[in-house]
């Protein structure tokens, strides 16, 4: 979560406030890579992960989740960003601020609930991640706890009791964000819905 939203924020960021080349190439790509299944990924990162040796570690599936939650991340931000005025960044500037506090001290806070939606959206994608899970880790200590769901799938059937336990207690943590986060997270999206 924390990776694929300071990742995301920082990147919308750029997009949206400098001049660079070949930008709306950068965005269509990253909108094509959220028209991709899941299980289009699952070779490649397979043999990479292999290769650099974090096969069967935590690290498989988190670096794998990034590649969802930091595109949606970067497109939903952009656009947030381009309903703020550039003129704040400016008078930011006047005051004495580099491009760097600015963007920390002046637009970061403005763009307040964006930043909630998108560490929301970050969070969601890792915790309901199973397939990434199931193919990068294959000790079942290792992982996730939505994960472990499958272990309620048995050699001679599936225990429904068990399963219908753990899918309550598992959809607790996600209950709970959408509760506490509901204001930040309608915000959020009808402010970064429209360039404005």
């Amino acid at each position: 979560m924390v990776i694929s939203a300071t990742l995301a924020i920082l990147a919308a960021y750029g997009l949206a406030r400098f001049r660079i080349k070949g930008k709306r190439i950068i965005i269509f790509l990253f909108l094509i890579s959220q028209m991709l299944p899941q299980i289009s990924t699952l070779v490649p990162n397979f043999i990479i992960f292999k290769k650099i040796g974090i096969y069967n570690t935590l690290f498989a599936p988190i670096l794998a989740t990034c590649t969802l939650g930091i595109p949606f991340c970067i497109l939903m931000m952009r656009t947030y960003f381009l309903s703020i005025p550039k003129e704040i960044d400016e008078a930011a500037r006047i005051d004495g601020c580099s491009s760097i506090q600015s963007f920390l001290r002046v637009i970061l806070p403005m763009s307040s609930s964006g930043v909630v939606v998108s560490f929301v959206f970050s969070f969601l994608f890792g915790y309901s991640d199973m397939i990434y899970s199931l193919t990068y880790v294959t000790d079942s200590t290792k992982w996730p706890v939505t994960t472990g769901i499958y272990n309620t799938v048995g050699r001679y059937g599936i225990e429904w009791c068990r399963s219908m336990a753990f899918g309550c207690m598992v959809v607790l943590p996600v209950l709970f964000v959408f509760i506490f986060m509901q204001k930040y997270i309608v915000q959020g999206l009808t402010a970064g819905a429209v360039k404005g």
